[in-house]
């Protein structure tokens, strides 16, 4: 411990908390110091100081620091790493017991502005490792590691974090103040860290064969790999992002667009299956996929499309659905000469929530007869597993209670059980691991702002374990891939 210019040094055998141990003698001097050295705004005593939350013998100022001490702040692994992997913050050069500030902050390709912040007290020897000391308020509170980077919230209201070009990083700056917000206004040190998504050796490939419009994410290595097509919900377009990092565990993913997405159908309109059938005849014919079967990933109306690929295409070996419905929702589902009519919904189910956003839980039609209703995808027809990712705060719908239907229909054909894991305080939209969770933003078919549910702490302790349980399923299903 630096001694502070103008304090009486205290015994050397004393760190951090005085807990009472030792001689009255011993006791007593180290009283007749403290005294000595109270500053203006200092309370007398041993203890806790309730005000900081900071377990020191004297509270000091929150401005008080060494003269000259500047702060560094480190990063493990440093440089840059893949989004989906924790990185561990620390830093050192600060006061014993100083209170900081940490801020991160990035901008999304559009310019748009997320940051994070929370209040944290350095330990006796003035350094700060955010695996071991608790944040004491902010953006989130307790031992959240990762924490700066899941609790980031968009500046412009309803804007979903979203990686549009995995060919970049996201640059994260983080930076240390001295004092607790809102106080906190010295910089004392910073960093840039850099969030890649595009694993090292990862090969992208833009796919345009015959209608199929895609990108394949090849792993480092010769190959074949295991291949999955990854496809998104109702925003159109084409996210590439879950792919390319997919690909760094070893899979061969290919990120399909199927409407609004250079000559796609700009308007989402109907399911035609023969389009994703002949994406997964692309998949299994490439001589870096490894056969004989795929595995499907989607998330809401893309896990629909996925479970409707498993129950009316062969070659597929595991289905993940994350928060789909297992029911053909607004627009029919074409498969030859085969339809599935759409569940449909009404508006005036609609709620507003208590934030006075949309809440569209309830707006589809009642599920008349259960698993035998027939707007249900015929999921007993699927030659693989199926594994269901559900929050069970999910605004979009209600997705335990879809997932529960789609396993009394499995049964009822005598498949078993379904394979559910079940989140608490979950919402819709369940991403890659410390990605920042998405409350509420703009619905793209109601054009209207809508919640889409979920708890901040919670919802990132479970993107963190779906998605080892997502790499673990198709590891089971498709075979390891082969190691380099």
């Amino acid at each position: 411990m630096r001694p502070v210019p103008g304090l009486l040094p205290l015994p050397s055998r004393l760190h951090g908390v005085y807990s009472g141990g030792g001689s009255s003698p011993e006791r007593s001097e180290i009283r007749r110091r403290l005294t000595a050295n109270r500053l203006p705004g200092a309370q007398s005593g041993l203890g806790l100081d309730t005000g900081s939350a900071c377990l020191f013998m004297v509270r000091v100022p929150t401005r008080l620091c060494v003269p000259g001490m500047a702060a560094t702040v480190t990063l493990e692994p440093a440089g840059s790493c893949c989004w989906d992997e924790p990185v561990r913050i620390a830093v050192r050069g600060l006061a014993p017991g100083q209170r900081v500030t940490l801020r991160a902050s990035l901008r999304d390709e559009k310019g748009a502005l997320f940051r994070a912040h929370a209040r944290y007290c350095a330990d006796a020897n003035g350094q700060l490792d955010l695996a071991r000391a608790p944040a004491l308020g902010g953006s989130f509170v307790g031992l959240e590691p990762m924490g700066l980077f899941w609790a980031l919230e968009p500046e412009k209201p309803l804007w979903r974090f979203v990686k549009r070009d995995v060919q970049t990083p996201f640059a994260v700056e983080l930076e240390v103040f001295d004092g607790h917000e809102p106080e906190a206004e010295r910089l004392l040190g910073r960093a840039v860290h850099e969030r890649d998504f595009l694993p090292p050796g990862v090969r992208r490939e833009p796919v345009r064969a015959g209608r199929v419009r895609a990108t394949l994410f090849l792993p480092p290595g010769p190959g074949p790999f295991p291949g999955i097509i990854d496809i998104f919900g109702m925003g159109g377009g084409l996210l590439e992002y879950r792919a390319s990092l997919l690909a760094g565990h070893g899979f061969a993913t290919l990120a399909l667009a199927y409407y609004d997405f250079e000559d796609l159908p700009k308007k989402f309109d109907a399911i035609h299956l023969d389009y994703f059938e002949e994406a997964l005849c692309y998949m299994l014919q490439h001589t870096q996929v490894k056969g004989p079967g795929i595995g499907l990933l989607g998330i809401s109306l893309g896990a629909d499309i996925c479970l409707s690929m498993a129950s009316f295409l062969k070659n597929i070996s595991a289905t993940v659905s994350i928060n789909g419905s297992g029911f053909n929702g607004n627009k029919p589902i074409y498969y030859k000469e085969t339809s599935i009519p759409p569940l449909g919904h009404d508006l005036r189910r609609m709620k507003v929530a208590f934030s006075g956003l949309l809440d569209i839980v309830d707006i589809r039609n009642d599920i008349v007869g259960g698993y035998e209703n027939p707007c249900m995808i015929p999921i007993e027809k699927a030659q693989g597993p199926i594994l269901f990712i559900v929050g069970q705060d999910d605004h979009n719908w209600r997705s335990e209670l879809y997932a529960q239907i789609a396993s009394e229909r499995l049964q009822a054909h005598g498949k078993g059980k379904a394979q559910i894991i079940s989140y608490p305080g979950t919402g819709h939209y369940i991403e890659p691991p410390y990605f920042p969770m998405c409350p509420a933003s703009l619905h793209r078919l109601l054009d209207k702002p809508v919640i889409w549910g979920g708890e901040p702490r919670a919802h990132s302790k479970a993107q963190i374990d779906a998605w080892k349980q997502i790499l673990t399923f198709f590891s089971k299903h498709l075979g390891a891939s082969p190691k380099l």
